[in-house]
């Protein structure tokens, strides 16, 4: 994919962020459509931001328990910011990699 800005990020089959590190807003945007998620609100960058703070203090996405507790956010309140689910859908966005377990 490349971005409005000129940069070009790669990602895996399942379509994850390859590299980390290449992720800002506007690659969180376009993921987002794909994810049929229209636009991003603050509710949805709370989460984002969440998971990527996570991420880069333990180098693994947090269990949904632990986003939910920590975000305020209810499981259903999370899926339906995330239709494709809080493991799938948000940590792509966030740019993360694959959940561990997620199918």
């Amino acid at each position: 994919m490349t971005t409005k800005s000129g940069l070009t990020v790669s990602f895996d089959k399942d379509g994850f962020l390859v590299d980390t590190n290449m992720w800002n807003e506007e690659v969180a945007e376009a993921v987002a459509r794909e994810e049929d998620v229209e636009e991003l609100t603050e509710q949805h960058w709370q989460v984002i931001f969440y998971l990527r703070k996570y991420y880069e203090k333990y180098n693994i996405a947090p269990m949904v328990r632990r986003l939910c507790t920590e975000t305020g956010y209810s499981l259903k309140q999370l899926y339906d910011l995330f239709p494709t689910g809080p493991a799938k859908g948000a940590c792509k966005i966030a740019g993360l990699p694959k959940p561990t377990g997620c199918v």
